[in-house]
Protein backbone atom coordinates (compact mmCIF):
# COMPACT_ATOMS: atom_id res chain seq x y z
CA UNK A 1 0.00 0.00 0.00
CA UNK A 2 1.37 3.44 -1.15
CA UNK A 3 1.57 5.76 1.54
CA UNK A 4 -0.27 9.75 0.99
CA UNK A 5 2.54 11.67 1.61
CA UNK A 6 4.14 9.59 -1.40
CA UNK A 7 1.31 9.63 -3.29
CA UNK A 8 1.42 13.49 -2.63
CA UNK A 9 5.31 13.74 -3.59
CA UNK A 10 4.55 11.73 -6.64
CA UNK A 11 1.72 13.53 -8.18
CA UNK A 12 3.26 17.23 -6.89
CA UNK A 13 5.95 15.79 -9.38
CA UNK A 14 4.03 15.27 -12.20
CA UNK A 15 2.40 18.49 -11.91
CA UNK A 16 5.80 20.15 -11.99
CA UNK A 17 6.90 18.40 -14.59
CA UNK A 18 3.20 19.37 -16.69
CA UNK A 19 4.27 23.21 -15.18
CA UNK A 20 7.35 23.43 -16.78
CA UNK A 21 6.35 22.05 -20.20
CA UNK A 22 3.51 24.63 -20.18
CA UNK A 23 5.93 27.37 -19.83
CA UNK A 24 8.28 25.72 -22.30
CA UNK A 25 5.53 25.76 -24.68
CA UNK A 26 4.16 29.51 -23.73
CA UNK A 27 7.96 30.76 -24.65
CA UNK A 28 7.49 29.16 -27.94
CA UNK A 29 4.27 30.80 -28.57
CA UNK A 30 5.48 33.72 -27.26
CA UNK A 31 8.42 34.64 -29.37
CA UNK A 32 6.26 33.19 -32.47
CA UNK A 33 3.97 35.44 -31.16
CA UNK A 34 6.87 38.14 -31.73
CA UNK A 35 7.95 37.79 -34.83
CA UNK A 36 4.17 37.73 -36.33
CA UNK A 37 3.56 41.23 -34.61
CA UNK A 38 7.55 42.89 -36.12
CA UNK A 39 5.94 41.27 -39.84
CA UNK A 40 2.42 42.77 -39.21
CA UNK A 41 4.45 45.97 -38.39
CA UNK A 42 6.97 45.72 -41.70
CA UNK A 43 3.74 44.89 -43.85
CA UNK A 44 1.45 48.13 -42.56
CA UNK A 45 4.63 50.63 -42.85
CA UNK A 46 5.27 49.44 -46.10
CA UNK A 47 1.33 49.73 -47.24
CA UNK A 48 0.57 52.99 -45.68
CA UNK A 49 3.69 54.36 -47.61
CA UNK A 50 2.81 52.80 -50.49
CA UNK A 51 -0.66 54.92 -50.27
CA UNK A 52 1.06 57.87 -48.94
CA UNK A 53 3.51 58.11 -52.19
CA UNK A 54 0.56 56.92 -54.70
CA UNK A 55 -1.47 59.91 -52.96
CA UNK A 56 1.14 62.05 -53.53
CA UNK A 57 2.11 61.13 -57.09
CA UNK A 58 -1.93 61.81 -58.13
CA UNK A 59 -1.91 65.24 -56.13
CA UNK A 60 0.98 65.97 -58.42
CA UNK A 61 -0.07 64.43 -61.26
CA UNK A 62 -3.77 66.56 -60.72
CA UNK A 63 -1.68 69.84 -60.21
CA UNK A 64 -1.89 72.55 -63.05
CA UNK A 65 1.52 73.53 -64.80
CA UNK A 66 2.23 77.04 -64.91
CA UNK A 67 4.96 78.99 -66.67
CA UNK A 68 7.47 81.61 -65.05
CA UNK A 69 5.33 84.41 -66.97
CA UNK A 70 1.86 83.16 -64.13
CA UNK A 71 4.63 84.53 -61.20
CA UNK A 72 6.83 82.79 -59.00
CA UNK A 73 6.10 79.13 -58.42
CA UNK A 74 5.67 77.77 -54.57
CA UNK A 75 8.60 75.43 -53.65
CA UNK A 76 7.20 72.37 -52.20
CA UNK A 77 8.89 71.13 -49.27
CA UNK A 78 7.50 67.13 -48.87
CA UNK A 79 6.80 65.53 -45.95
CA UNK A 80 10.06 64.42 -43.77
CA UNK A 81 10.25 60.75 -43.76
CA UNK A 82 12.39 57.69 -42.63
CA UNK A 83 12.79 54.36 -42.41
CA UNK A 84 10.16 52.65 -40.15
CA UNK A 85 9.04 55.61 -39.59
CA UNK A 86 5.06 56.55 -39.88
CA UNK A 87 4.92 60.16 -40.30
CA UNK A 88 1.86 62.76 -40.87
CA UNK A 89 2.52 64.90 -43.82
CA UNK A 90 1.53 68.79 -43.21
CA UNK A 91 -1.58 69.25 -45.01
CA UNK A 92 -1.84 71.17 -47.90
CA UNK A 93 -3.86 72.24 -50.60
CA UNK A 94 -5.02 68.40 -53.14
CA UNK A 95 -3.65 66.08 -49.89
CA UNK A 96 -6.68 63.50 -49.16
CA UNK A 97 -6.88 61.44 -45.99
CA UNK A 98 -5.99 58.63 -47.25
CA UNK A 99 -1.78 59.61 -47.01
CA UNK A 100 -2.12 59.61 -43.38
CA UNK A 101 -0.82 56.40 -41.49
CA UNK A 102 -3.94 54.37 -40.49
CA UNK A 103 -5.20 55.09 -36.66
CA UNK A 104 -4.54 58.69 -37.81
CA UNK A 105 -6.77 58.24 -41.11
CA UNK A 106 -9.47 56.91 -38.18
CA UNK A 107 -9.11 59.68 -36.36
CA UNK A 108 -9.65 62.05 -38.97
CA UNK A 109 -12.57 60.04 -40.02
CA UNK A 110 -14.23 59.81 -36.88
CA UNK A 111 -14.20 63.66 -36.38
CA UNK A 112 -15.84 64.38 -39.62
CA UNK A 113 -18.61 62.43 -39.01
CA UNK A 114 -19.30 63.71 -36.01
CA UNK A 115 -22.22 66.71 -35.49
CA UNK A 116 -19.26 68.89 -33.53
CA UNK A 117 -15.78 68.75 -31.52
CA UNK A 118 -14.70 65.74 -29.69
CA UNK A 119 -12.82 64.73 -26.96
CA UNK A 120 -10.35 61.86 -27.11
CA UNK A 121 -12.10 60.04 -24.63
CA UNK A 122 -14.98 60.04 -26.79
CA UNK A 123 -12.97 59.18 -30.04
CA UNK A 124 -10.80 55.82 -27.96
CA UNK A 125 -13.88 53.99 -28.38
CA UNK A 126 -14.79 55.27 -32.14
CA UNK A 127 -11.41 53.79 -33.89
CA UNK A 128 -11.70 50.53 -31.91
CA UNK A 129 -9.32 50.93 -28.51
CA UNK A 130 -10.27 50.32 -24.83
CA UNK A 131 -10.90 53.92 -22.93
CA UNK A 132 -7.86 53.42 -21.13
CA UNK A 133 -5.78 56.08 -19.80
CA UNK A 134 -3.14 54.90 -21.93
CA UNK A 135 -5.14 54.73 -24.55
CA UNK A 136 -6.84 58.04 -24.24
CA UNK A 137 -3.39 59.88 -23.61
CA UNK A 138 -2.15 58.26 -26.99
CA UNK A 139 -5.02 59.58 -29.04
CA UNK A 140 -4.56 62.70 -27.55
CA UNK A 141 -1.14 62.75 -28.54
CA UNK A 142 -1.92 61.80 -32.33
CA UNK A 143 -4.99 64.70 -32.12
CA UNK A 144 -2.17 67.26 -30.96
CA UNK A 145 0.05 66.34 -33.84
CA UNK A 146 -2.69 66.38 -36.57
CA UNK A 147 -3.55 70.11 -34.87
CA UNK A 148 0.51 70.86 -35.69
CA UNK A 149 -0.29 69.56 -38.93
CA UNK A 150 -3.05 71.31 -40.19
CA UNK A 151 -5.43 68.83 -40.29
CA UNK A 152 -7.54 69.50 -37.02
CA UNK A 153 -8.19 72.51 -34.97
CA UNK A 154 -8.42 72.29 -30.98
CA UNK A 155 -11.60 74.79 -31.05
CA UNK A 156 -11.50 74.90 -26.69
CA UNK A 157 -8.69 73.00 -24.90
CA UNK A 158 -9.03 69.25 -25.73
CA UNK A 159 -11.92 69.59 -28.08
CA UNK A 160 -11.12 68.74 -31.94
CA UNK A 161 -12.70 69.75 -35.00
CA UNK A 162 -11.98 69.27 -38.86
CA UNK A 163 -9.51 72.23 -39.59
CA UNK A 164 -11.68 75.24 -40.95
CA UNK A 165 -8.93 75.83 -43.83
CA UNK A 166 -7.68 72.05 -44.32
CA UNK A 167 -9.96 68.64 -45.13
CA UNK A 168 -12.75 70.31 -43.12
CA UNK A 169 -13.41 72.79 -45.55
CA UNK A 170 -14.48 70.42 -48.50
CA UNK A 171 -15.49 67.10 -46.87
CA UNK A 172 -15.54 65.43 -50.00
CA UNK A 173 -11.91 66.18 -50.61
CA UNK A 174 -10.73 64.63 -47.31
CA UNK A 175 -11.62 61.07 -48.45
Amino acid sequence: MVSLPEELRVREAAARQRVEELEAEAAELADRLERARKDLSRLEITRETGAQVLAELSAAEAEPETSEEDGPKEREVPAPHGLGVMTVPPWREGLVVAVLPGVYRGIVEVIADAPGPLQAKQIVPRIGLDATSAKIEGTRGKLKRLVERGWLDEDAPGRFALARRGPGADRANSR
